[in-house]
């Protein structure tokens, strides 16, 4: 697991290791690379996407997967849910784009009864996902590891102006928001006021900024987790 005490170590890494990509996951809509960061004799795996092998959507920006990539890891973090394996952005062998720490996950869980279940870590990830206006939380985006703790991954279709939050993780639907949850949004409220909102910026619009501030607000609002949408699939198509 990431710790506050690794975390800079693994970003640095990240950052100014060598990267070399030993294979790609052929399973992936857009190029996702598997590599190795090498730093002296320390090595970490990893997950590469370079801007190049992103395919075009009708509904996103052109090569701007990376960055919303790299937003969402920062929101993870303002938010302190460490949902997020660490993210940034990077020259690499195919050209710029995101990397990411590749996961070990706990092979023996089951993952397709694991998102159904109450677990803080998954109600994290709802709320979370609900903030970045996630289009896509599948099922296979859920990297638990053994000692419980649930990352998750695949956050390259997030932040459009619109309300277009499409996941499986819908236990909680109008589900009431706890003092805690309400004082992280308050807390994330206040990041993007100031560093944290400066670099966010500068990786989305400055419409899909102002819709994420007032995503935010509607939750401290209501106060509760919010319902599908009427107008737009509520779950991702294949869900897995």
């Amino acid at each position: 697991m990431v710790t506050a005490d690794n975390r800079a170590e693994i970003l640095a890494a990240l950052g100014y290791g060598d990267l070399k990509v030993t294979c790609r996951l052929v399973d992936a809509s857009n190029a996702t690379l598997f590599g190795e960061i090498t730093v002296g004799e320390k090595s970490f795996n990893c997950i590469y996407k370079p801007v190049s092998g992103e395919r075009p959507l009708w509904d996103f920006p052109d090569g701007t997967l990376a960055n919303r990539e790299y937003a969402a890891y920062l929101i993870s973090e303002a938010m302190q849910f460490n949902c997020v394996p660490p993210t940034l952005l990077r020259e690499g062998p195919f050209g710029f784009g995101m990397v990411q720490l590749w996961i070990d996950i706990d092979e023996e869980v089951d993952l397709a009864e694991l998102y159904r279940q109450d677990l803080p870590g998954l109600r994290s990830l709802a709320l979370f996902d609900v903030v970045i206006n996630n289009t896509d939380r599948k099922i296979g985006h859920l990297l638990p590891i053994p000692d419980g703790h649930i990352y998750g991954c695949d956050h390259g279709v997030t932040f459009h102006s619109e309300d277009k939050l499409r996941t499986v993780l819908w236990q909680w639907e109008q589900a009431e928001l706890s003092n805690a949850e309400l004082t992280t949004l308050q807390n994330l409220q206040d990041a993007l006021s100031g560093a944290t909102g400066e670099l966010i910026q500068q990786l989305i619009t400055a419409e899909e900024f102002e819709a994420l501030q007032a995503r935010i607000s509607r939750l401290q609002t209501a106060k509760v987790f919010p319902s599908p949408s009427p107008y737009w699939p509520a779950v991702p198509w294949p869900p897995f």
